[in-house]
């Protein structure tokens, strides 16, 4: 059996982490094998809190040594991670994903380098950024990081289209053969930007802007999942971006809609398969 090793956080209500990324990907069409770096009740931005904790590196290593004790490593078509809940977790991803090449040379590696969000609650543990700089996202096939994150990785600010797109072609000397920043910020205030930088090639998708009394979350774990499906799908980066792009407006539409602040991942489910709306690629 092949499938796709999801290593991140989850909840129990709501979709973030895992249980925002392991469903899409299903829906895609592919298995997916889910490892848990924490597990929450809910997200860190309810009013009322959350319960769960952190799960230990070692945990996470014996999973990954249970799917090697029979053989499902050498199926693994892609490790796709997200939230560490420590800088020990992410040196034993560093591991597992050398693992996996072993067992699977032709694996992908698609690192998303959560290095937190305090508006969201979303706190990463002392070491973390600095792991994921130094050592996942330069081993990484393809990375998925905000315009926050992707500045950190290039150590350069990112203000403008232009500076994106410098950023972006750096970051490809880094090692990353692909990259795809997840949220574009500096360019819009009115439209949702995202960018792929792939070859000599980068692209702009654009969508509208929808406002919501609380930030959503989930939806970079979202775009991760779609894109890395796409692209097991054999479809080009560019046919990956805009699918993905526009899936995951039509999920974010259908939240809208809703007057809700959980992702409708489920309702929204045909998004995944058949984008009820289309948006212009832009070749930068």
């Amino acid at each position: 059996m092949q499938g796709i090793l999801s290593i991140q956080s989850h909840v129990s209500y709501g979709h973030a982490g895992n249980s925002s990324a392991v469903f899409p990907m299903q829906r895609m069409g592919f298995e997916v094998w889910p490892i848990h770096t924490v597990q929450f009740s809910n997200h860190t931005q309810y009013q009322q809190g959350w319960k769960g904790s952190v799960f230990a590196a070692n945990h996470i290593r014996e999973v990954v040594d249970g799917l090697s004790n029979i053989g499902a490593l050498e199926g693994c078509r892609a490790v796709l991670t997200g939230y560490q809940g420590s800088a020990e977790q992410c040196a034993a991803i560093a591991e597992i994903v050398e693992q996996t090449r072993l067992a699977n040379p032709s694996a992908l590696y698609v690192c998303d380098p959560v290095m937190g969000a305090p508006d969201k609650g979303c706190i990463v543990a002392d070491g973390v950024a600095e792991h994921l700089l130094t050592k996942l996202m330069p081993m990484a096939d393809v990375i998925v990081p905000n315009q926050f994150e992707l500045s950190q990785f290039v150590d350069m600010e990112v203000k403008t289209l232009d500076d994106a797109i410098s950023a972006c072609r750096k970051a490809l000397t880094m090692g990353p053969k692909i990259v795809l920043v997840k949220h574009l910020y500096c360019l819009s205030d009115n439209e949702f930007s995202m960018m792929l930088a792939v070859g000599d090639k980068c692209y702009l998708a654009q969508r509208p802007q929808l406002d919501f009394d609380k930030a959503l979350v989930g939806v970079g774990d979202l775009i991760s999942a779609v894109f890395t499906a796409g692209l097991l799908k054999g479809w080009s980066a560019s046919r990956a971006f805009k699918h993905c792009n526009e899936a995951v407006y039509g999920v974010v539409k259908q939240t809208k809609f809703a007057d809700e602040w959980e992702l409708q991942t489920v309702t929204a489910q045909n998004e995944f398969i058949e984008p009820t709306e289309q948006f212009v690629l832009r070749e930068c």
